[in-house]
């Protein structure tokens, strides 16, 4: 009897590499399925009012999973609100992509941030982990990740239109986050509209760049006695 061509297939799906290839992106499958389930949940509810099995029955998962991938309810608030946030972060670059100017692009950056509730939901992440020390770590990474992204989107913009920046590329990111984080958890405090918190962020940014035709007039000035950093770069 002639053989089987399927032996061969066969024995490749049961090497142990395989199937651990197959278990690995089974896991961060479910992770996601369970993140996209709880995320919503955490916004509306919050972290108390939000239970493990709602969050298994919206992901049409069982609740031991839950504690399987992420051990506790916490840990899995304190990676949804991470991974949120770095979402704005990319949406807030690409809606800057079409911006022509600085003003522009500071203006779409703020514009898209406070349209969302993802900084308030980082926020409440990152007063949970003053307590559960435990969840720091994924918080400061995202932070760093945040700022290295933002720092190279904001670099690349600064190269692309022959901008004049205020800053360095990091310390504008950082900034920008810092001053954001500001203005949407006080102005959620006060109610205030998406408008009044874009508003107060384009206040208390100010400018962060100049465009090619500021820079005779920067020079103007400098010359007529303002300091200038040691790149030659004029202070805001």
């Amino acid at each position: 009897m002639a053989e089987t061509p399927a032996q061969e297939p066969l024995e490749a799906a049961g090497d142990p590499k395989h199937a651990a290839r197959a278990t690995r992106s089974a896991g961060r499958k479910m992770r996601s399925l369970l993140l996209d389930a709880a995320s919503p949940l955490f916004r509306e509810r919050g972290l108390s009012g939000t239970a493990i099995t709602d969050i298994a029955a919206a992901a049409d998962a069982f609740p031991s999973q839950i504690t399987y991938y992420f051990r506790t309810k916490e840990a899995l608030f304190v990676e949804c609100a991470c991974r949120d946030l770095l979402y704005l972060a990319r949406a807030t670059e690409q809606a800057a992509l079409r911006a022509r100017t600085p003003r522009e692009y500071t203006h779409a950056l703020a514009e898209t941030v406070t349209a969302s509730d993802s900084v308030a939901f980082f926020a409440e992440a990152l007063t949970l982990t003053r307590r559960r020390q435990d969840l720091a770590p994924l918080v400061e990474r995202t932070i760093e990740r945040l700022h290295g992204e933002g720092a190279r989107a904001y670099a690349s913009q600064v190269a692309r239109h022959g901008w004049r920046s205020l800053r360095a590329p990091d310390e504008s990111s950082r900034r920008f986050w810092a001053v954001a984080i500001g203005v949407i958890l006080e102005g959620y405090a006060m109610g205030r509209s998406p408008e009044e918190l874009c508003a107060e962020m384009l206040r208390v940014l100010g400018e962060q760049a100049k465009s090619t035709g500021d820079t005779g007039r920067l020079r103007l000035v400098e010359e007529a006695g303002e300091s200038s950093d040691s790149n030659g770069e004029g202070r805001p």
